[in-house]
């Protein structure tokens, strides 16, 4: 209550209960926008995971090192020499090419199983994996902070988002 309103005037308005049909659309909002939510964050942990599962579950994968030889058509190759126990050298490994590889550099990779395929691996390989969660993460809390109407939530999973970038942005 205001301290200048009478308290008359607070009570002369009586709280009415709200329509069904109020109820039912603000019940269909939050179901549909909490769909939409879930799902932009379920497509960000399976576009993230198809890479994250070789850099995070390392047990029994071939791991080492790639100096990268060549780059073009959206990869880069060099000779493979291993680090762990298992593994065999190769004259050539493919990894993805992107602004963090370089060439006449060399990466700590984790070979992909049954394939000449390498991912990077460490903490920069980590953030990098999971760089698609972090862009839904963005996308979602726009979707949570207008259709949910909540702000706090969506500024929450916006800077979870901004913060994961960030983060594989400086480690790359």
């Amino acid at each position: 209550m205001i301290p200048a309103m009478p308290a008359s005037a607070a009570a002369a308005r009586p709280r009415q209960a709200p329509s069904v049909s109020s109820v039912l659309l603000r019940f269909g909002r939050v179901a549909s926008m909490g769909t939409v939510t879930a799902l932009i964050l379920i497509a960000g942990v399976w576009a993230s995971w198809g890479t994250a599962q070789h850099v995070l579950l390392t047990k029994g994968r071939e791991q080492g090192t790639v100096e990268v030889t060549r780059c073009g058509g959206g990869t880069c190759s060099g000779p493979y020499s291993p680090v762990s126990a298992g593994s065999q050298a190769r004259e050539r490994v493919v990894l993805e090419d992107s602004v963090a590889v370089t060439k006449g550099r060399t990466y700590s990779v984790v070979l992909k199983p049954g394939s000449a395929d390498a991912v990077r691996s460490g903490p920069a390989g980590v953030l990098y994996a999971w760089v698609p969660l972090g862009g839904a993460l963005l996308l979602a809390s726009v979707v949570v902070a207008g259709g949910l109407r909540r702000t706090r939530a969506g500024w929450v999973m916006a800077g979870a988002g901004v913060a994961l970038l960030t983060a594989a942005f400086v480690a790359v």
